[in-house]
């Protein structure tokens, strides 16, 4: 596929490869490499996929928020909970294809290469009825402390994106 006619996530997933492989630090550097690697892309493009994949900016460079370090007992890295929710929130309007609510899972669809950035934003809620996640390419298996968790859970994410736009919706 050319990479000049591809959309976000495989956009972003370079972004996160570049990250994790040498220090980025700034914008400006993480433009030419993805230019380098034929990405056709802009600043106010570059600096959106920052903001959506948490990107943190520290002394040494760009950092994924998982190299942050951690909460109280090993949680998930503190931040203010109105930007962990506004982050839960983007994600799921942004990426959520699907919410299915099955037994004590919540299984959610997204557009392939976004299921870990929701995960994340899942993980970084610290949401009480999620026990932890899963992510593959384009899904996502959220382990709720129960079936009434579940259904509590899977109304919770659709009404992130209700406004956005009209969602499939399953129940078992």
């Amino acid at each position: 596929m050319n990479k000049l006619s591809t959309g976000a996530a495989p956009r972003r997933e370079e972004i996160l490869k570049l990250v994790r492989e040498a220090p980025v630090r700034s914008q400006e550097d993480l433009l030419r490499s993805l230019r380098q690697r034929g990405f056709k892309v802009t600043q106010p493009t570059l600096s959106r996929d920052v903001r959506e994949l948490g990107l943190a900016k520290t002394p040494a460079g760009y950092v994924l928020p998982s190299d942050l370090t951690l909460g109280p007992a090993g949680g998930a890295p503190m931040s203010p909970p109105g930007t962990r929710d506004e982050r839960l929130h983007r994600a799921f309007r942004d990426q959520v294809a699907s919410v299915e609510a099955t037994g004590s899972l919540v299984i959610l669809k997204t557009p392939p290469a976004a299921a870990q950035p929701v995960a994340r934003a899942i993980d970084h809620a610290a949401l009480d009825d999620v026990a932890g996640t899963i992510a593959g390419d384009d899904t996502v298996f959220v382990a709720a402390r129960g079936a009434v968790a579940a259904r509590r859970l899977a109304d919770r994410f659709l009404a992130s994106v209700r406004a956005a736009r009209p969602l499939r919706r399953e129940r078992a």
